[in-house]
């Protein structure tokens, strides 16, 4: 099954950013088609905004994932990225599955049994550790 991917996480760092570009890649490679924040809006299209650039970027954004047939949503991090948390929400709101892929060991639950924050993880239709693992679970 080939998806059209809405990939959810946050992009602020030059780490960030690589680690997005890489995972990209390889969903590409299985023959996904992705969508990725960081592309849809450029740096001058931001600042050329000025005090609407929080409106643009949430359109934008939007408008982007009711094209997908699902999320990806990196978790890693003591906490998810509020923005990352946001999409979840909006995504779950509007019926499009959201795959969690978390690579952080750590712990970030609130229960025993989940590995990030209780409304989060309910959100999730999938869950990965790793991208192999995320990559199995979407040609399901």
């Amino acid at each position: 099954m080939f998806h059209t991917i809405y990939q959810a996480g946050p992009l602020f760092t030059e780490a960030e950013q690589s680690y997005h570009r890489a995972l990209s890649e390889r969903l590409r490679k299985d023959g996904h088609e992705v969508i990725w924040p960081g592309d849809l809006l450029t740096l001058a299209q931001i600042e050329g905004a000025g005090l609407e650039a929080p409106k643009l970027i949430l359109v934008s954004c939007c408008d982007a994932m009711v094209l997908c047939t699902c999320i990806v949503a990196l978790l890693d991090g003591s906490q998810v990225d509020d923005g990352t948390a946001w999409e979840i929400g909006y995504a779950y709101a509007k019926g499009i599955p959201v795959y969690g892929l978390r690579t952080d060991f750590r712990r970030a639950g609130d229960t025993p049994h989940s590995h990030v924050n209780s409304m989060i993880q309910g959100c999730l239709t999938g869950f990965a550790k790793g991208v192999e693992e995320l990559v199995r679970i979407l040609a399901r």
